[in-house]
């Protein structure tokens, strides 16, 4: 577990491509805006983007190549959201899984106290720094005891992978705690120690244990392994993930938008309106100034 500072520091790691280019300058911005010396923001985007993506680069901004964050044997296909594993070409690497290797690998390389995964379509709405996300020097854990039922099958299918990553005896009782929340908070340590349980568990590297699965979640694979292998004794649970979310994937318009506005929670330091909701760019940046204005009354 980390260590305690007096000055904890934060890395907040954004995957993003060109079609979000607009949601991740409004993120960058909110970050910009409403965090501190100690916290740096890590976008990552496939080499293609890179140009795009550059003027958002500041000082607690960086632009990084999507390539450097993946396997050198790990080969993109043109004009595909896939990518190829030469020491394991079947099947590919889906867009979304490498996505999530990305975030686990910056996740492993970060030097933070913190490390907060956040995607382009949200925004922060009041000043946040790593100790929102740390109790006596450790970070917090969102889990939600019994989140995970019947009428969620994709998430028990990504329990069963992470425990089959993490070479543990599959846990079929329902329900099970759900550790999915956005922003994400990780300690890179145990991030590290995670990754390299999954490698031993799979006599592969952990990447190549990863990107052969159809199924998977990073944040419940990070959660299992604290439940099941690190132990919650050692890390602070929380239920509040301080953020109010939007996920259709229809418009937020109308009286949606006022009851949206309307539900935010005293104390939230985010919101997140789906890309894929469609929202028009002018009602969703009215919706999130809202949003900030009533957050920081």
């Amino acid at each position: 577990m980390s260590a305690a500072s007096a000055s904890p520091t934060m890395e907040i790691i954004t995957p993003s491509y060109a079609p979000d280019f607009e949601f991740c300058a409004e993120l960058a911005a909110s970050i910009q805006r409403f965090t501190g010396a100690g916290v740096q923001h890590t976008i990552i985007v496939p080499g293609s983007d890179v140009d795009l993506f550059k003027p958002l680069a500041g000082p607690r901004t960086v632009i990084h190549d999507a390539a450097g964050y993946l396997p050198a044997r790990m080969v993109k296909i043109p004009a595909a959201n896939m990518w190829i594993n030469a020491l394991r070409p079947w099947p590919p690497v889906r867009g979304w899984i490498s996505q999530q290797i990305i975030k686990l690998e910056a996740s492993r390389r970060s030097s933070a106290q913190v490390v907060l995964c956040v995607d382009s379509d949200l925004v922060l709405l009041r000043e946040t720094g790593a100790e929102l996300f740390l109790q006596d020097g450790a970070v917090r854990l969102f889990r939600r005891p019994e989140g995970i039922d019947e009428s969620l099958p994709r998430h028990r299918l990504w329990v069963q992978t992470a425990q089959q990553l993490l070479g543990l005896p599959r846990r079929t009782e329902l329900p099970l705690p759900d550790y999915i929340c956005w922003p994400c908070a990780w300690d890179p340590e145990i991030v590290r120690a995670m990754l390299e349980r999954v490698a031993a568990s799979n006599s592969c590297a952990w990447e190549t244990a990863i990107g052969r699965r159809l199924h998977f979640s990073e944040m419940i694979l990070y959660g299992v392994y604290l439940e099941q292998i690190h132990g919650l004794e050692q890390v602070p649970l929380s239920t509040d993930m301080r953020c109010v979310n939007y996920f259709d994937e229809t418009p937020l318009v109308g009286s949606k938008a006022s009851a949206f506005i309307a539900g935010m929670d005293p104390g939230l330091i985010a919101a997140m309106i789906s890309a894929k909701s469609n929202t028009p760019m002018s009602v969703r940046r009215d919706v999130l100034a809202q949003m900030e204005a009533a957050a920081n009354d």
